[in-house]
Parts: C-alpha cells; sequence; structure tokens
C-alpha cells in the first residue's frame, strides 16, 4: 500500500496566503520525509467562501521539495481548460519532476465555474472527452492532425512532450456510474473523492475493472482513492477536528447543489456517520487498521491522504504527518 498527500489548498476567506505557502512548503518536507510516495493538489474557481491556489503553478514550487515523489494534480477541470495548454504545462512538470509526474482530470460540477469561464455546462462532457483525446495526440504524436467538435490541430507538433514515454498516467475523477465507464475507457486510473463512501469505492472500482477488461484494455496498474486523514487520540480523535471538516463539508455542500455529494442539510448532525464510512481518522494503530481495511475491502493501492481542511492549525496537520511516518513504517 502507499500513502501519498493530498494538499489542501483552500482557506477561509480573509487568510495571509504568505505564511500559509510557507506552511506548504513545510508538509511537503514532512511529508516526504515520512515516506509519503505521492502529492497531488485540487483546483476551483471562484471558489467562494474559500480562496485557492491554482493547481499547476504550485506544483511547479513545490516540486524541489517533493523530489522523489509523484507529483500532480488531482484533479484539473478539464472542459474549462485547452487541452494543448494543459498537454504542454503536464509535460513540463513531468521534466521538472523527473518523470514522475501524475494527471488527474475531472467533469468539474459547479454551475458558476463554467458561467464564469464561459463554457456551456452541458457540452463538459463532450468537451472533456474530445480533451483527453488531443492530449495523448501532442504527448505521442510527432505531427498532431485533430478536427473535432471543439478544437482543430493542422499539422502541429508539441513544444514539450513528457519525459514518461506516452506521458504521465492520467488518473480520473468521477463518483457516479457514468464517470467511472467512461474513465474505464478514457484513463489509466479512476480516483473516486473522499465523498464516496468505502462500501461505493469497491462497487465502483469493480465497474471501473470491468469496463476497462470490455473495452479491450489491459488491467489498470494502480487505483487511487482520496481520504479526508487525521491521526490523533483514539475516540477523540474526530472531536480533534470536528469543526474545520464540518466546515469543509458544509462548504461542499453548497457547492453540489443537487449532485448527491454530500447532504444538503444536516451535514453537522449526521456527520459521525458521515465520517465513519469514508474517512481515517484515529490512532495510529487504528489508522493502521483502518487503512488494511481499505485495502481488503475496496483494492485500493494507494491512499492520497488530506490532513488540513481551513481552519485546522499548521502544527495539528505537521503532527498527523509526521504520525503517518510511523504508519508507512508499520505496513511497511
Amino acid at each position: 500500500m502507499k500513502l501519498g498527500l493530498y494538499m489542501a489548498t483552500q482557506w477561509r476567506q480573509g487568510a495571509d496566503l504568505g505564511p500559509e505557502l510557507a506552511n506548504l512548503i513545510e508538509q511537503v518536507r514532512v511529508a516526504r520525509a515520512s515516506g509519503l510516495a505521492s502529492l497531488m493538489v485540487g483546483q476551483h474557481f471562484v471558489s467562494s467562501p474559500l480562496q485557492m491556489l491554482q493547481a499547476m503553478p504550485l506544483l511547479a514550487r513545490l516540486a524541489s521539495e517533493a523530489e522523489g515523489m509523484r507529483l500532480g494534480p488531482g484533479l484539473l477541470l478539464l472542459p474549462l481548460l485547452n487541452p494543448v495548454v494543459v498537454a504542454e504545462e503536464t509535460a513540463t512538470l513531468d521534466w521538472l519532476t523527473g518523470g514522475n509526474a501524475i494527471i488527474g482530470l475531472g467533469l468539474g460540477y459547479r454551475q458558476e465555474e463554467f458561467d464564469s469561464i464561459g463554457i456551456p455546462f452541458k457540452e463538459r462532457v463532450p468537451r472533456f472527452v474530445e480533451g483527453v483525446e488531443v492530449i495523448r495526440k501532442l504527448w505521442r504524436d510527432d505531427v498532431v492532425e485533430h478536427r473535432g467538435r471543439f478544437h482543430t490541430l493542422t499539422k502541429v507538433q508539441a513544444s514539450i512532450k513528457p519525459k514518461q514515454p506516452g506521458g504521465p498516467p492520467i488518473w480520473m475523477a468521477g463518483d457516479v456510474e457514468a464517470a467511472v465507464r467512461r474513465a474505464g475507457k478514457l484513463a489509466d486510473a479512476w480516483m473516486p473523492s473522499p465523498m464516496v463512501s468505502e462500501e461505493n469505492v469497491g462497487r465502483l472500482g469493480a465497474l471501473f475493472r470491468e469496463t476497462r477488461a470490455a473495452s479491450g484494455l489491459p488491467p489498470a496498474t494502480e487505483f487511487p482513492i482520496i481520504r479526508e486523514c487525521h491521526v490523533g487520540h483514539g475516540s477523540n480523535a474526530l472531536d480533534e477536528v470536528r469543526e474545520p471538516l464540518g466546515f469543509k463539508y458544509e462548504a461542499y455542500a453548497a457547492w453540489s447543489g443537487d449532485s448527491g455529494f454530500v447532504p444538503k442539510d444536516g451535514i453537522r448532525a449526521d456527520f459521525d456517520k458521515f465520517a465513519a464510512n469514508r474517512f481515517i481518522i484515529g490512532s495510529e494503530s487504528q489508522v493502521v487498521d483502518q487503512i488494511g481495511r481499505y485495502g481488503e475491502r475496496t483494492g485500493t493501492d494507494h491512499i492520497l491522504l488530506r490532513v488540513q481542511w481551513p481552519g485546522l492549525d499548521q502544527k495539528t496537520a505537521i503532527r498527523t504527518l509526521e504520525r503517518l511516518g510511523r504508519v508507512v513504517e508499520k505496513l511497511a
């Protein structure tokens, strides 16, 4: 089992981001020293009530601290982006990381992001599928020809190709069956969000594998998932992080509308049950057991752990990362 850091890059409005950037750099250094194998950050636009650093420039800044770790955005909202830019920026990141880049891609689900950027929400699936095709062509072909609904490339060459032959692994997010089937046909791995319950991680992971086999593709070499994590003091561990986690998921509930990702009402009232089915929280020994259970019940072999949320202090996040070093040793 590999463990990674899914870095929190959102803060409440008004926070001074200078010290927060220094905190992120410290977290990466501690994560690397603790034996964590990977580092990913997310992406959103117009993210009120939270402010958020953008993924690709942040990853470029963190690449030197994360030397030897796999590194990438988890995930970019591809329908909102130009796939030529995504292909060449990811190829650049691959060289900056010595061939250790990953790219996570997703559809996006917030209407205001699409409205603000000027992309019709109803076009997000076809834009996503065509964008992946363009990215793979730019990584693979010496001369690219593409005539699609949204993009036209006429006998062009990418300015830069990735260090990894064929490009970095493409991981696709999506928490519903249609998205998982799409990932089974287009992606190198499916990556569920922390909002997917343990039971559904296993069920949808099986659907991904079935779809991949039916498409004539070889088995995926990796099954990454994202989980919220706090390594604390046993039965009190959830209480130690309840307020910042509750704030985070109330923001998700406000963002997600009718998507069903997070219950819109009573998130705090039902939070213990919600957390128990999704998050990895407890003492060191409990976290070791929970990670082992996830591997057995879902088939995951790579868990990216988010250890900080808006309002949680740096010292608590660092303590969790240090304790995860001992968890890594026990899992070895």
